[in-house]
């Protein structure tokens, strides 16, 4: 085996973890709870990968006979149920203090010091929903030319703005500036660019979303794959997360479906190593903005794909598809959920219908990465290659 690809279904989470209750989280189940809306839900590919035999996914609808991959859960380790968490955990960081959010908007003095830094002021300053905010401020944005600053459950300073008023370029100098401020007394985990345009008179937010993430604690998978001089092959916003840290090449992505199209691409091109997706428009799309139709169908279309990928695979090739954390989009607020999350795995030499049942930790998946392309061990986890190993 020579090649691993990572697939994050961002926010995919399959039930509450132990703990959901101290974050608000109290029976979150994002898989289980899109099943409930959808009525009718077919996945027949992701099904036959072993993901609805996960212990306890989806209340157990989804099991199938004979699956072709292996498959189990994930807890968290780490404290918090952010993006940035959950993929350190992944890569094999635990996150002991979560990163520090701002449900009552960032600290005066602040804003003020930022605001002198750009030469503007700011409109906003709350915690909101990205799409409502555009909305709600938007026209005075437009209007006055000052970007709108916004936060969530999450460790986020968000800047939106129209791309007509504020050009991109000009855009993503700005939150360089509120990246660079955002430390100390004051850290928080994501500066992220969030320009939007004007379609049919309506806001609409672009693919052009820019995250600026603090780097990571440690060395991560990452790390340890390129270090051996193999390539590390980040599609989607996984640069943006790990701050470029042990990636060799980085592309962007403009929706889930160009994810999968980036990601099939990678996958015939002549590379060992790590290639490592994030598929947001899960999480950003219909998680965050409590569409569970939306978020079910997105589900649909990704499974409509896999055959793609999975014939695009070499014998050396073995994928694996995960989560982050929750996003039940069924659940109060707009903010994501403390959940376990699914690991499926599939190759020429990984065993068929494997139950991995209920891993300790996220990071058990980046241990196995690493035991899989020979490179040196995680910090944490414990790698699970051993059990889904024909040999």
């Amino acid at each position: 085996m020579k090649r691993v690809t990572l697939i994050v279904m961002d926010s995919l989470g399959v039930g509450e973890l132990a703990d959901a209750e101290i974050y608000g989280d109290r029976g979150a189940d994002t898989l289980g709870h899109i099943i409930d809306r959808m009525g009718e839900f077919h996945i027949p590919n992701l099904r036959k990968l072993g993901f609805g035999n996960i212990v306890g996914a989806a209340g157990g609808r989804l099991i199938t006979e004979n699956p072709i991959g292996s498959f189990g859960k994930c807890k968290e380790k780490s404290k918090g149920k952010d993006t940035i968490t959950g993929h350190w955990e992944i890569a094999g960081l635990y996150t002991e203090i979560p990163f520090k959010t701002y449900p009552d908007g960032f600290p005066v003095d602040f804003m003020k010091a930022y605001e002198e830094a750009i030469g503007v002021e700011t409109l906003g300053n709350y915690a909101a929903s990205g799409t409502e905010i555009i909305e709600e401020l938007g026209p005075e944005h437009e209007a006055t030319g000052k970007p709108i600053v916004y936060t969530s459950a999450d460790s986020v300073f968000q800047i939106a703005a129209n791309t007509a008023v504020i050009p991109l370029e000009r855009l993503y100098e700005i939150c360089e500036i509120a990246r660079k401020m955002l430390v100390g007394d004051v850290a928080c985990g994501r500066v992220i660019a969030r320009p939007y345009v004007m379609e049919n008179g309506k806001r609409v937010r672009t693919s052009e979303r820019k995250d600026y993430a603090v780097s990571p604690t440690g060395k991560t998978v990452l790390d340890k794959v390129s270090a051996t001089g193999k390539t590390v092959y980040a599609i989607g916003k996984i640069s943006d997360i790990f701050n470029g840290k042990g990636v060799t090449t980085s592309v962007h992505t403009d929706n889930n479906m160009d994810g999968v199209d980036k990601t099939i691409d990678a996958l015939k091109q002549d590379f060992e190593g790590f290639i490592f997706t994030n598929l947001v428009d899960f999480d950003s799309k219909f998680g965050h903005r409590r569409d569970p139709i939306g978020y079910g169908k997105a589900i649909e279309e990704f499974d409509t794909r896999l055959p793609e990928m999975m014939d695009a695979m070499s014998d050396e090739d073995v994928l694996i598809l995960c989560a982050d954390h929750g996003n039940d989009p069924t659940h109060s607020g707009w903010d994501h959920t403390r959940e376990h999350i699914p690991v499926v795995i599939f190759g020429k030499e990984i065993k068929q219908g494997t139950d991995l049942g209920v891993r300790e930790s996220f990071a058990d998946i980046g241990a196995t990465i690493v035991d899989i392309l020979g490179a040196e061990k995680t910090e944490i986890g414990e790698s699970f290659l051993k059990d889904i190993l024909k040999s």
